[in-house]
């Protein structure tokens, strides 16, 4: 005899959202790693220019407020 049923999963949680969220996060970390690897590349002047310091560079990868 086969069961079958229509209930939703608890709380929303599901394999595709875990995954989902898995390959969100994962795109999200490689944009960053991008973003600072291309800052990293330039030289102080370049950077000067853009008005950024090398200590600028992490946080503008991790999307955080860099204020002057």
């Amino acid at each position: 005899m086969a069961y079958t049923t229509t209930a939703r999963p608890v709380a929303g949680f599901s394999v595709s959202n875990l995954i989902a969220g898995a390959v969100a996060r994962f795109a999200a970390w490689n944009d960053a790693r991008v973003t600072r690897k291309a800052l990293e590349a330039l030289t102080d002047r370049e950077l000067d220019d853009l008005g950024l310091s090398r200590a600028d560079v992490y946080n503008i990868s991790a999307g955080t407020n860099v204020s002057r």
